[in-house]
């Protein structure tokens, strides 16, 4: 009794993407307890996602724009301003199923606060979603043949076997990586009366497996405004970068693993207290990450290609199998430099703070990469020499593209790409610029499809010996294009180790136009 044994591989495949752009708008009366607004200074979003539901061909999103403003009010004093604007958006998905894998990416891709009166802002933003699904997707491919050995009249099979690389899911993990730090003031600046601002951000976030881990590390950038303490005391800022590395437990995690993690900040807190003192000269940084972890495990595996024997007859069925195989997993780092003029440069006496977001407008498919191109949005705060608006912004775009290396990528290439920001200055220049520097990270895991024959069931009859007398006992011939051991000798109800020991030949390939002599075998 002739079985074929199966391998199962589970892997997750694309099965498509949608996208849909929101706008925002609504208005906002500033309280009571707040003064007139003069001028807006800094607005700040994030776009939080409560909910995300699979609807069977569409996803529902259900989600809030979080933003801050900082203004100067009519008595010239700085106020902070906060709100929500709630949305729900229906993401029409054709061909998406109730098991289906769903991803979610959101970004905020303008906001602009406007003044109405000075009891009124408007507030705008332009929201892009990003659904990609996944499906899950198994084969069972014959990797091994049973023959039923010891059996009578059992099949004597000659097989031939071929090598393919498969990238399989080995797991899905979410998981949360808590930072809690302590800032001391250094001794020239005031005590803390409140804070008016605060930002985190993350600079070159590094992940890695190791057996039953997840290893972290980066770096958490803070920046803060805040009034100083007493009458008259000025508006003062601070900025420290937080170094943290940690590891997370992961059981199912080995460190040949390929991990594609993405990292982003979903709850950030900061709090002036005071010191041993008593003196508000200490804020406590609470910051928590959320780490969407998806590793794939690299497998050669050694599949069936062929079967024949020489004593039965076998009826072989064979379909089509797509696997995905790793291309590559390459981490880049593109070096941005460029100059730009500011609006009123002349009166700009210190930049006291630079952020900038990673934005990938497209990507193109080159001969051996992956074409990036993007802007990087510089926001930069400075002092002025107006007395009236001592604090100014401004918003810049500094266009970059890069070839991420991906040698054999073409147009059916999954490409999972994450960008970063690794490195940001920003240096008065003479003539009113501003020199902007920067290193950005492009992370890109490539998967190339590729669909393989396999044998899906085979079954074995008794020879039929009439026509196993009409093939020539011993026969010679000439290699054709296009010939192979393997095939001449199933051809011939011969096997390759015999063809090899009749014409003395000590490797299995051969050339068009070699002669051979070729033995049937009896058994």
């Amino acid at each position: 009794m002739l079985e074929l044994l199966k391998k199962n591989i589970h892997m997750n495949r694309w099965k498509g993407n949608a996208t849909s752009q929101l706008t925002l708008d609504d208005d906002f009366i500033v309280p009571d307890t707040m003064d007139d607004v003069e001028q807006i200074i800094l607005s700040a979003g994030e776009i939080v996602i409560d909910s995300v539901k699979n609807q069977t061909e569409r996803v529902a999103v259900r989600g809030k724009l979080d933003f801050t403003i900082l203004y100067r009010g009519t008595e010239g004093g700085l106020q902070t301003l906060s709100g929500s604007i709630s949305f729900e958006e229906p993401i029409n998905v054709p061909g998406l199923e109730e098991q289906d894998v769903i991803q979610l990416s959101c970004e905020l891709e303008d906001l602009n606060a406007g003044i109405i009166n000075s009891r009124k802002i408007s507030v705008k933003a332009i929201v892009t979603l990003q659904v990609k699904v996944e499906t899950a997707y198994d084969v069972d491919a014959a990797v091994e043949v049973d023959t039923g050995s010891g059996y009578t009249d059992c099949p004597q099979v000659e097989v031939l076997r071929r090598n393919v690389d498969v990238a399989t899911i080995a797991l899905r993990h979410k998981d949360t990586f808590r930072i809690k730090e302590n800032i001391t003031l250094s001794g020239n600046k005031p005590n803390i009366d409140h804070v008016l601002w605060s930002e985190m951000r993350l600079r070159g976030v590094t992940t890695r497996p190791m057996a039953g881990k997840m290893m972290l590390d980066g770096e958490l950038m803070v920046f803060v405004i805040y009034q100083g303490e007493g009458e008259g005391a000025p508006i003062q800022w601070l900025e420290e970068s937080i170094p943290f590395s940690g590891e997370l437990d992961v059981p199912d995690v080995t460190d040949d693993m390929v991990p594609c993690v993405t990292v982003h900040i979903i709850h950030k807190d900061i709090e002036a207290k005071p010191d041993s003192d008593g003196e508000m000269r200490e804020m406590d940084v609470d910051a928590v990450l959320e780490l969407d972890m998806k590793l794939y495990r690299e497998e050669n595996m050694e599949l069936l290609s062929d079967l024949y024997s020489t004593n039965r007859e076998l009826a072989l069925q064979t379909g089509e199998a797509c696997f995905d195989k790793i291309l590559t997993k390459n981490m880049s780092k593109c070096k941005i430099v460029e100059k730009v003029a500011l609006d009123n440069a002349d009166r700009i006496l210190q930049i006291c703070h630079s952020e900038g977001t990673v934005k990938i407008d497209d990507t193109e498919v080159k001969e051996d990469g992956l074409l990036v191109e993007g802007v990087l949005e510089v926001r930069l705060l400075y002092l002025t020499s107006d007395d009236s608006q001592p604090i100014q912004s401004a918003i810049e775009d500094v266009p970059f593209h890069y070839l991420i290396e991906a040698p054999g990528i073409n147009e059916d290439t999954i490409c999972q790409l994450s960008s970063g920001l690794e490195q940001l200055s920003a240096v008065m220049m003479g003539g009113g610029t501003v020199e902007i520097k920067a290193t950005t990270s492009l992370d890109l895991l490539a998967l190339q499809p590729i669909c393989e024959q396999i044998i899906t069931s085979a079954t074995d009859a008794p020879m039929d010996l009439n026509k196993l007398q009409k093939l020539p006992g011993i026969v010679g011939y000439i290699v054709q294009p296009g010939d192979s051991l393997w095939n001449i000798a199933k051809k011939f109800h011969t096997t390759i180790d015999t063809i090899m020991t009749a014409n003395g030949l000590t490797e299995k390939a051969v050339k068009p136009g070699e002669r051979l002599i070729l033995v049937k075998e009896l058994s």
